[in-house]
C-alpha cells in the first residue's frame, strides 16, 4: 500500500528575500507627543513655561545640530504645560535630560 504524500511547493530563497526587503523599506510615520506638566512650580511662581519652551527649542539636537528643529519637532507651551511633538525618533529620556539641565541651570533642582 502506497501512502500519498502531500504535494509541497518550494519557493526560491530569492523570492523570500525580496518580500522581506519590501516590508522593511515601507516605514510608517510615527508621531510622538510628550507633555511636561509644570502646574505646581507655576502656581508657586517659581517657573516660567515660556522660558523653558524657548530653552528646549534652542537645545534639542536634530541630526547633530542644535536649534534647527524644522518641521520634524515642534515645541509649544501654554500657562502650565509644555508640549513636544516629534515626527522622527525622539526619546523621553533625552527630554528628561534637558529638563533636569534647565532646572539645575536656574537653581531649581
Amino acid at each position: 500500500m502506497a501512502t500519498k504524500q502531500p504535494a509541497t511547493t518550494t519557493v526560491p530563497k530569492e523570492a523570500k528575500v525580496k518580500k522581506e526587503a519590501k516590508k522593511e523599506s515601507v516605514e510608517a510615520k510615527v508621531t510622538r507627543q510628550f507633555t511636561i506638566d509644570c502646574t505646581k512650580p507655576v502656581e508657586d511662581k517659581v517657573f516660567n513655561t515660556t522660558n523653558f519652551a524657548e530653552y528646549l527649542r534652542q537645545r534639542i539636537k536634530i541630526g547633530g545640530r542644535t536649534g534647527h528643529l524644522g518641521e520634524s519637532v515642534k515645541v509649544g507651551n501654554d500657562e502650565k504645560k509644555v508640549t513636544v511633538k516629534a515626527d522622527i525618533a525622539f526619546s523621553k529620556r533625552y527630554l528628561k535630560y534637558l529638563t533636569k539641565k534647565y532646572l539645575k541651570r536656574h537653581s531649581l533642582r
